[in-house]
C-alpha cells in the first residue's frame, strides 16, 4: 500500500502557548493508531477534523512549560499523553496537552515505549477489565481468546490477560506466532489455517471470552466458538457485529462493544506495570521525524507486530 506523499507536508508553525491547565510538551516519540489514519481519511467529517491537521494522539516527552493552574506537573518532567483526537498534533516538535491527559513517566521507561501505550494500552486494559480481569494476581482466570494478538492492541492484551491468571488462546499471522507466544500466549493459531479460522486451540475446549481486536472478525465464527455462556468484547466492530450485540443482549452467549475512554489512573496503572517489568511496548519499527510517511504506510499495511514509533 503506497501513501500518497502529498498528504504530509511539513510546515513551520508557531510553538503553540499552553493554557491555564495546559504543559507544553517537547515530543520524544509518538505513536501512529489506525484511528489516527482513519481520521485522516476523512471518517468523522464533516464533523471533525477541520484540514489541514496535525495527526496522532499517543506522546512521550519533556514538559518545557506549563500553565498558571497545572498542579502536578513542573518543568523538566518526562510524560505521557492521550492527546483529543479532534485535536490531535502528536506529529509535531511541540504541543500543548491538558493535564488532564498527561501523565509523568517513571525513570527507566523510553519515550518510545510509552509513547505506544496510551490508546492501545487503554483499550487492551478496559476490554480485560470488561470481562472482570483482576491483575493483582488474586484473579481465578478464564479461558479466552484474542484475535489480532500480534497487533498494538493485542501485543498488550496477551500480556495483560497473562497477568490475570488467564488461560490465553491468540490469533495472529504466521510470521508471528512466536512472537506471540514469547509475551506470554498458551496457544498461537494461524489465522489462515482451517484451526485457525475456526478459532479451534488443540485442547477443543471453549472459550469463556473472546476480546475481538480485528474488523473482519464476525458473530457467526465466533458463536460456535463460545462457552453456554459466554462473552464476546468487541473493540473493533462492523456492522453485522453491532446488529449481533443488539440481538444477543438478554442471551447467555453474547457480543458487547466496548469503546476506549481515556481513564488518567488508567495510564498511571500501565506505567507501572512496565516500571514493574511486567508489561512491555511491542514495538515493530521506529522511523525518525522525517521519515513519517514510511511509519504511516507500516501503520496502514495491517502488518505492523506491535506499534510503530515516531522519533523526534
Amino acid at each position: 500500500m503506497k501513501i500518497d506523499l502529498v498528504l504530509f507536508q511539513y510546515v513551520d508553525i508557531p510553538v503553540p502557548s499552553p493554557k491555564k491547565d495546559e504543559v507544553l510538551i517537547r515530543i520524544e516519540a509518538a505513536s501512529i493508531n489506525p484511528a489516527d489514519w482513519n481520521i485522516q481519511k476523512g471518517l468523522l467529517r464533516p464533523f471533525v477534523p477541520k484540514f489541514p491537521f496535525i495527526p496522532v494522539t499517543d506522546v512521550a516527552g519533556e514538559v518545557v512549560e506549563v500553565g498558571p493552574a497545572v498542579q502536578e506537573l513542573k518543568v523538566g518532567d518526562k510524560v505521557v499523553s492521550k492527546l483529543v483526537f479532534w485535536k490531535s498534533g502528536g506529529l509535531a516538535e511541540y504541543v500543548a496537552a491538558s493535564e488532564s491527559i498527561t501523565v509523568a513517566r517513571p525513570a527507566g521507561i523510553s519515550a518510545a515505549d510509552a509513547a505506544g501505550l496510551p490508546l492501545a494500552g487503554f483499550t487492551a486494559l478496559q476490554a480485560l477489565r470488561a470481562i472482570g480481569t483482576k491483575f493483582d494476581g488474586t484473579g481465578s482466570g478464564s479461558n479466552i481468546l484474542i484475535t489480532a494478538g500480534s497487533g498494538g492492541i493485542g501485543t498488550y492484551a496477551v500480556q495483560l490477560a497473562k497477568l490475570g491468571n488467564h488461560n490465553v488462546t491468540a490469533t495472529c499471522g504466521a510470521r508471528n506466532l512466536e512472537v506471540v507466544a514469547n509475551i506470554g500466549a498458551d496457544e498461537v493459531l494461524d489465522y489462515k489455517t482451517p484451526e485457525g479460522a475456526a478459532l479451534k486451540n488443540s485442547s477443543g475446549k471453549k472459550y469463556d471470552y473472546i476480546v475481538n481486536i480485528t474488523s473482519d472478525g464476525k458473530w457467526s465464527a465466533f458463536k460456535p466458538a463460545l462457552n453456554f455462556p459466554g462473552r464476546v468484547v468487541d473493540i473493533a466492530s462492523n456492522f453485522w457485529n453491532f446488529v449481533a450485540s443488539i440481538l444477543t443482549f438478554f442471551s447467555k452467549k453474547k457480543l458487547s462493544i466496548m469503546i476506549a475512554s481515556m481513564e488518567k489512573e488508567d495510564l498511571r496503572f500501565l506505567l507501572d506495570l512496565m516500571k514493574e517489568g511486567k508489561l512491555k511496548t511491542v514495538v515493530d519499527s521506529r522511523h525518525p521525524f522525517e521519515k513519517v510517511a514510511d511509519a504511516w504506510e507500516k501503520s496502514m499495511s495491517g502488518h505492523a507486530t506491535g506499534k510503530v514509533i515516531v522519533e523526534m
